[in-house]
């Protein structure tokens, strides 16, 4: 195949806790006021990514990945996963908190669900000035004191609550539970999953039924890690114009890019596709004579055998997502 620069659909989600920062910020397109997530690159079932530019336009993520195979993906990830694409891209806006919840691992998952675990990392875009997260445990808890606590309905007492601003990153591997604070926008890296147990909703109604949503209690209690951990937010120095470590875990690797300038990247050393996620400011990114404008809260998926691409921005910065 011949490589360019790709962009897809967003497929948009409504959520009871969704707002309208994904439509009025990254210019996504729909009439409802409660959008939660834009899914940017998925291989979920029934969610399923369509091409929107150039000569693969139409084209699903599912029919490139079966017709083109390492070429597209790159040749050791496709031994590893065949025809299942293993990374889920997307943004999330939360205008209200999202529940308290906790994914399985790969083997919970698969015996379950038949699906992923539900690896992940959240990097902050924008957020509100008191906004926070939940991630982990602020203290050491047993399944039982943590099952006695959640039934008194004071399971908050029990979870690290963190202040945020932009810029900030999360990694929430399987186990540890978390959500998202309101007046919240982020960039989530994930496994290709839609697994989730949702613990504590805040006694929530769902004005689409009228009830209470379903909480996963039982499910989860084999799925959390109780531990306490030192710290959960991860460290990093931005260095202009060049790639930085965030996240690497053995399901996905994300660096972040800087770019004030122009910046010339390679990748015909790497054996797998690249993803830029766009989540500050705006660049042109050129491959092959070709150029794309990518704007913040924009997604471009690279196919494997891409090798030299030049980014050039005023001032932008990339989350740089492969395997």
């Amino acid at each position: 195949m011949k490589a360019y620069p790709i962009k897809f659909e967003p497929i948009l989600k409504e959520r009871i806790w969704g707002g309208e920062k994904l439509i009025q910020i990254f210019k996504k397109k729909s009439d409802k006021n409660n959008i939660g997530e834009s899914w940017e690159i998925s291989d979920v079932e029934g969610a399923v990514s369509i091409v929107e530019n150039g000569e693969l336009k139409g084209q699903s993520l599912r029919d490139l990945l079966k017709k083109f195979k390492g070429e597209f993906v790159g040749h050791k990830v496709y031994e590893q996963f065949g025809d299942d694409f293993p990374v889920l891209i997307k943004f999330i806006d939360a205008k209200t908190p999202l529940s308290i919840q906790v994914h399985p691992n790969n083997e919970l998952a698969k015996e379950r669900h038949n699906s992923f675990g539900k690896n992940e990392m959240w990097y902050i875009m924008d957020c509100d000035k008191d906004a926070a997260i939940i991630v982990g445990f602020n203290k050491e808890v047993s399944k039982e004191e943590y099952l006695n606590v959640l039934e008194e309905g004071k399971v908050l007492n029990i979870l690290n609550s963190e202040k945020i601003k932009a810029g900030d990153t999360f990694y929430i591997p399987t186990g540890r539970v978390h959500a998202i604070g309101s007046g919240t926008v982020i960039a989530e890296i994930q496994q290709t999953s839609d697994v989730t147990y949702r613990i504590y909703d805040y006694e929530r109604i769902d004005a689409s039924t009228g009830q209470q949503r379903e909480l996963h209690t039982d499910l989860s209690l084999d799925a959390i890690d109780y531990k306490l951990y030192g710290n959960y937010k991860t460290a990093y120095e931005i260095q202009e114009n060049k790639s930085v470590t965030l996240v690497h875990s053995p399901y996905f690797k994300t660096d972040v890019i800087e770019v004030k300038g122009a910046v010339y990247q390679n990748y015909s050393d790497l054996d797998s596709f690249v993803i830029y996620v766009c989540v500050a400011g705006s660049y042109e990114i050129e491959m092959d004579g070709k150029r794309v404008l990518v704007n913040k809260g924009e997604t471009v998926f690279l196919p494997a055998n891409s090798t030299e691409v030049v980014l050039r921005a005023n001032e932008a910065r990339i989350l740089e997502v492969y395997f």
